[in-house]
């Protein structure tokens, strides 16, 4: 998708039921909100040049928790949290989310179809060992034309209309965001799903690499390429210190 976010294989690593972790930071504390807030810094909105139709982002009670709707209609923006992170320090990251339905025409592969009921991403920073003329070359443009820092790379968490769950591909507008569909289709649609992922192993499964310092996680329901209409919920978000 756009430049910003989506700097933004078939294999994953499981995180084995019963992880003991260490530590954890909380990167989204929505429970401990009250419906009707708005999300305290270093929360932002992320929006898009040429996009005036934004996701509506609401705390709201969803059984008892305070957590994020998201409303799209024809509509994109996101929620980011900046931060500097050393992913091998805290490799995981875990999250709840929920949708009503998935996008009839998203499609992983087009840009046309490149919108999601709900995503998590994991932006980092740009990694100038790894990166060749062009790309350096792109990036050092792209950043004269933002006032924050712009990722290099990214792994998108998707909730997709029918690809198949564990496929890897790249982003259709942006070969540096890798898009790893977690969850496919309506059967869990209006259930709540906890998710662990291993950001290492899935960086180096996506780029055959080790990934440089996480800069930003957010959140995004989008539905501007489809011109459809979808509701994503998000609940809390941690990142987990694995034991020694």
């Amino acid at each position: 998708m756009r430049f910003f976010l989506i700097f933004g294989m078939f294999l994953f690593l499981c995180i084995p039921t019963g992880t003991a972790y260490t530590d954890q930071m909380v990167i989204g504390d929505f429970s401990r909100l009250a419906p009707g807030e708005y999300l305290p810094d270093p929360w932002e909105p992320m929006t898009f040049k040429n996009i005036d139709r934004h996701t509506s982002y609401t705390l709201i009670k969803d059984n008892g928790r305070t957590i994020i709707r998201a409303q799209s209609q024809n509509s994109a923006s996101g929620l980011i949290h900046p931060l500097r992170v050393n992913p091998e320090e805290y490799p995981v990251i875990k999250w709840r989310w929920k949708i009503d339905h998935v996008l009839e025409n998203g499609d992983v592969t087009a840009k046309q179809g490149d919108d999601y009921a709900a995503r998590i991403y994991v932006a980092f920073a740009f990694d100038t060992d790894n990166a060749g003329w062009w790309e350096r070359a792109r990036h050092k443009s792209a950043s004269l034309f933002s006032d924050k820092e712009v990722p290099g790379t990214a792994l998108n968490y998707i909730w997709a209309n029918k690809a198949p769950v564990k496929t890897i591909v790249p982003n259709p507008y942006a070969e540096e965001a890798k898009m790893i569909v977690l969850q496919s289709g309506n059967r869990a649609g209006g259930r709540w799903i906890t998710e662990e992922r291993n950001i290492l192993e899935d960086y180096r499964r996506a780029f055959g690499r080790n990934p440089p310092e996480i800069i930003g996680i957010g959140i995004m329901t989008d539905t501007d390429d489809t011109g459809s209409k979808a509701t994503g919920y998000y609940g809390d978000i941690t990142l987990l210190h694995l034991p020694d």
